[in-house]
């Protein structure tokens, strides 16, 4: 019989049961855990840094991670002083919010909207261009990241080992070229002939090749018939 069928005929409840009731704590219910949005940032203006983003978007709520894609094809050299300072130009960005009504209100408020008032600001006449991701998580942004660097790495890969059959191919050719020389200069025959070169068709001679079959099957046809 369980301890709620002897509570209910009368009987007295042992000592362990006393103390667990005694001992029991009031629970706290749980606070609720805020959920963190992402805004995507489409363009990012020349000058623009991560250190200018956060201190920008700071100004609406608390940011956890940022990051921007880095454009390797227009990294400049600018000359200031006798020193090189290398000038880094990004071509899109993801902005993390510690609250997701924080994120949905940045992107409402500031999209299409100029980014600076000022007129002496470098992005007085640069608007911005934001987007609220729906369901979007920073995991998703870094395997997407993981998967664009191991493709890159790939066509690399692909690109060092196109490079280094060239390599081999001329330096066997020059070697050989090199062989051919000393058994002329010698007087010594040489069975070796150059490679043929198969040329693409021109497409007037692709014309002419389909004309001439169709020629030649319209003749087979007729004969057929007369036959």
């Amino acid at each position: 019989m369980d301890q709620s069928s002897n509570r209910d005929s009368g009987e007295e409840m042992t000592e362990p049961e006393k103390k667990d009731i005694n001992t029991n704590k009031v629970v706290e219910p749980s606070k609720k855990v805020k959920k963190k949005g992402i805004i995507y940032l489409s363009t990012i203006p020349k000058f623009m840094n991560v250190t200018k983003i956060r201190e920008i978007f700071s100004e609406y709520g608390k940011i956890d991670r940022v990051y921007l894609q880095l454009d390797e094809n227009e990294i400049q050299l600018a000359k200031h002083k006798k020193q090189k300072k290398i000038i880094k130009n990004f071509t899109e960005g993801w902005v993390e919010f510690e609250s997701k009504k924080v994120a949905k209100f940045v992107a409402t408020t500031l999209n299409n909207t100029q980014i600076s008032t000022r007129k002496k600001s470098k992005f007085y006449d640069i608007m911005w261009n934001i987007k609220y991701l729906h369901r979007f998580k920073w995991i998703h942004l870094s395997e997407r990241l993981a998967y664009e660097r191991a493709v890159h790495k790939q066509r690399l890969l692909t690109e060092i080992a196109q490079a280094k059959r060239e390599v081999n191919f001329f330096s066997y050719n020059v070697d050989r070229s090199k062989q051919l020389r000393k058994k002329s200069a010698k007087g010594e025959e040489t069975t070796f002939k150059l490679p043929e070169v198969k040329q693409r068709d021109t497409d007037g001679e692709i014309r002419n090749r389909k004309v001439e079959a169709h020629v030649e099957d319209r003749t087979e046809f007729l004969k057929s018939i007369f036959a």
